[in-house]
């Protein structure tokens, strides 16, 4: 056995001995908890083949001599720190096969001559911030099995010969800046993944695809792909379960004559294109292990085939959410087959009737039907059917009593009830369960009921039996807290009486005492004060240097919520975000002492100011640019990472250079989860966050935050910079012709009846008209569209659809002007 040096959780630096190993032929210090650099003897370890540092917390960059080590095959570094750029000499290595760099921060062009080596058999270098372009000829003539170089910086086209390589099994090149053409692809049974999306290709899917007999996912989402998609592309894509070809331009009919054939095919995305036509029976119908299906945002008309809610066993998730499609839901007269249909959105569409048919899928979860022209009662899915986790019937012409089944929803979140004028909530007396509804300040009452005398007889010795218990309960609650007072230990706040009292006497001084007439403006937890203050060094502005003061009067728990945003904005470092400078906890208020923010809000700027701040697109980009920063490092940087709740441009402060800064940290909190950040739900009992930027699966009582939920926030943030429309605004059901009082509802609308040709004129009429007269080209509102679409994705109603803020900042860096 050769020699080797294996080690398994260590921690700490790596030990410069092991350059001494100079015979070392295999390296192994995978998955452990070590941190530094790595030593530059490694260089010197010549006969060195395998190299496994993966899976630890290394910075700096790969010795200068590494690259020169005639003997390597394997380099596998993935999920660490390091940085830096290839050396052109990694071209020369002979016998080197596999290199892995994921998850790093490499930077710099990939030596061009790598594809000279004819031994590579894997290259992944998916995020990092490469640049250039792709090197030719990395796979003609060789034995090439995974090129993964997503999520880096990349430009030019995809080069021909990565469709010559038959030996390929994954392509991964999303999310880079990529333009041209989809290659062709010769005849490859190997090749089982595919995915170019989120970047900027063009023209039509060619046909070459259907020699792809062995693919099982496809995804070219988000790219500028337009034409007819060929049937052609199917028919010897007998293992396909995956195909997203969402947020193109691609138009026509929707495939169907030999998507048949792929009778593996589990989920489907055309969403947000141009298709048009009626949705094909026979192509679907065949697809009997499908589960998502979705076809949101595309011209489509007819009406809602039955099949779709009734034959399809395994359709799961059914999304046909902002199309033409008309008539009422289809009735099934023969025994229906499918139950388990759990989420279903045909919103934003032309339907009419009753929904009597619904009630039969008992196993729907989550419901959309808002924004159309549906008529009747709710009554037939607020009976013993479907148990709604998510329901929206919003801007329909529904009547009668809101179904006591569905007051938890109402109550919750009203909302999702709105536009209905014939709807009405009963009110009863609140029961033991509590299951009734509470008074409504959105949806009207009906006739009030009186409970009958029995009724009322058990509710007041219910309400007895508990006061007595409360007494109890309360007297044992505290005899025990007037003991332990004293030694109370709350380590989660900050002491009482914290900072010097000498700077804050200052600070009243300088304000009169917090007087009004320095107010500069009023957040959801405080008033802010303008406070100017002598420097210490008499370097800045002759003297000075301005402050914002937020004052906290403590009552419930707003003490609390002030000790969550020192505890969050104290430990987090970032230029856009804002900078906590002191704070004081008194026995009746608080006070934190913030960067002054010359610029005021991001809200100010856009819709208060008079008369408007002229903004042009490169201010809009910076901004958008700056706070998807801001978030991408509370999300991905912070450990653990940090959820802020609460984004609006309210809590986005401009400096003097329009710089952005989120603020406001009141209600953000920590995401104390080991799994994927993505997902990892946050549970809180009380709807947070702002109306409209609430992200659709938070508008209930019961709440599953993630970072996902700031995505959401944030695209509708960027919205607003597009539009420079408020969130909530009678433009929308005005201008509109729809019912719709929200901006994302209103851009979807506008944005869904777009015809390929149309596009710049339908982006004309969404983005801000005093922006329109400062575009000078078409690439520049190319560069808006681009961000518009990002926005929609953003703001998608399913979080799994929405790109992580990491992503969104290399999506942004795609557009910029």
């Amino acid at each position: 056995m050769p020699p080797h040096c294996l080690h398994f959780g260590f921690r700490g630096e790596i030990p410069t001995d092991l350059s001494n190993c100079r015979s070392l032929v295999n390296l192994s210090l995978l998955e452990n908890q070590l941190q530094g650099e790595i030593p530059s003897g490694f260089g010197n370890l010549q006969n060195l083949r395998n190299f496994f540092l993966y899976s630890n917390g290394l910075t700096g960059q790969l010795p200068t001599n590494f690259w020169k080590i005639p003997s390597l095959e394997n380099v596998l570094v993935y999920n660490n720190y390091l940085s830096g750029e290839l050396p052109s000499e990694m071209s020369e290595l002979k016998q080197l096969r596999n290199v892995s760099l994921f998850n790093n921060r490499f930077s710099g062009v990939i030596p061009y001559e790598l594809g000279v080596n004819s031994n590579l058999t894997q290259l992944d270098f998916t995020n990092n911030s490469f640049t250039g372009e792709i090197p030719p000829n990395l796979c003609l003539n060789k034995q090439l099995r995974k090129l993964n170089m997503g999520f880096n910086f990349l430009q030019g086209s995809i080069p021909s010969d990565v469709g010559l390589c038959s030996s390929l099994t994954r392509l991964i090149l999303k999310e880079n800046n990529l333009s041209g053409v989809v290659p062709f692809f010769v005849e490859n049974k190997n090749l089982l993944y595919m995915n170019l999306g989120g970047n900027s290709l063009s023209g039509m899917i060619p046909s070459s695809l259907g020699n792809l007999s062995g693919i099982t996912e496809i995804d070219f989402s988000m790219n500028k792909l337009s034409g007819v998609v060929s049937s052609e592309l199917f028919g010897n894509m007998v293992n396909l379960e995956r195909l997203n070809l969402s947020y193109n331009r691609l138009e026509g009919l929707l495939p169907s004559d030999q998507l048949s054939n792929c009778t593996e095919l589990f989920d489907l995305d055309l969403s947000y294109n141009l298709f048009n036509g009626s949705i094909p029976s026979f192509a679907f119908r065949s697809l009997k292990k499908l589960s998502t299906l979705n076809l949101n945002g595309n011209k489509l008309v007819g009406g809602l085939p039955a099949f779709l809610l009734f034959e399809i066993d395994s359709l799961l998730n059914l999304q046909l959410g902002g199309n033409m499609l008309g008539g009422s839901f289809p009735s099934f007269e023969m025994e229906a087959t499918q139950h388990h249909l759990k989420r279903l959105n045909v919103s934003w569409n032309g339907m009419t009737g009753e929904i009597k048919e619904l009630g039969r899928l008992s196993e729907l979860e989550e419901l959309d039907i808002s924004h159309n022209n549906l008529t009747g009662t709710l009554s037939y899915i607020g009976g013993t059917g479907p148990k709604f986790v998510k329901l929206n019937v919003s801007y329909n012409h529904f009547s009668g009593q809101i179904p006591e089944t569905l007051l938890k929803v109402a109550n919750s979140f009203p909302y999702s009830f709105v536009g209905n004028s014939g709807l009405c909530l009963i009110c009863l007396l609140p029961t033991i369960n509590n299951s009734s509804c509470h008074e409504n300040p959105i949806l009207k009452s009906c006739s009030r009921k009186t409970p009958s005398s029995s009724t009322t007889k058990i509710v007041l010795i219910a309400i007895g039996s508990s006061v007595v218990l409360i007494i109890i309960l309360v007297g044992c609650f505290m005899c025990f807290f007037q003991r332990k007072r004293k030694n109370r230990d709350d380590s989660n706040l900050v002491d009482e009486e914290e900072g010097a009292s000498s700077e804050l006497n200052r600070i009243m001084l300088a304000t009169e005492n917090l007087d009004d007439k320095y107010l500069i403006g009023k957040g959801a937890h405080g008033k802010v004060y303008k406070v100017s203050l002598p420097s210490p060094d008499h370097v800045k502005q002759e003297g000075v240097v301005h402050y914002a003061a937020k004052k906290l009067v403590f009552s419930g728990s707003v003490r609390k919520s002030m000790v969550r945003e020192i505890e969050t904005v104290g430990r987090v470092r970032h230029r856009n975000l804002v900078k906590l400078e002191n704070f004081w906890l008194r026995k009746e208020y608080g006070l934190i002492l913030y960067q002054y923010m010359e610029n005021g809000s991001l809200h100010d700027v856009l819709h208060e100011i008079s008369p408007p701040r002229n903004l042009e697109w490169n201010e809009r980009y910076r901004i958008a640019f700056g706070v998807a920063n801001g978030l991408s490092y509370l999300h991905h940087d912070c450990d653990p990472p940090i959820v802020h709740r609460d984004i609006k441009p309210m809590n986005i402060l401009l400096d003097l250079d329009m710089e952005p800064h989120i603020s406001d940290f009141g209600i953000a909190k920590l995401l104390l989860l080991d799994h994927d950040q993505s997902t990892a739900p946050i549970q809180s009992n009380a709807v947070l966050g702002t109306i409209g930027y609430i992200a659709p699966e938070n508008a209930f009582s019961i709440n599953n935050f993630s970072i996902k939920s700031d995505v959401y926030s944030f695209g509708v943030v960027l919205l607003e910079l597009i539009t420079r429309k408020k969130v909530l605004d009678p433009y929308f059901s005005d201008k509109s012709g729809s019912s719709s009082g929200d901006i994302v509802g209103w851009v979807r609308s506008v944005w869904s009846s777009t015809t390929q040709e149309e596009v710049e004129q339908v982006a004309m009429r969404i983005v801000d008209s005093s922006m329109m007269l400062l575009i000078k080209n078409h690439e520049l509102l190319d560069k808006i569209i681009e961000v518009l679409v990002l926005a929609l994705r953003c703001t998608e109603k399913e979080p799994k659809q929405r790109p992580t803020m990491r992503e969104v900042v290399k999506m942004l860096q795609h557009a910029k002007y």
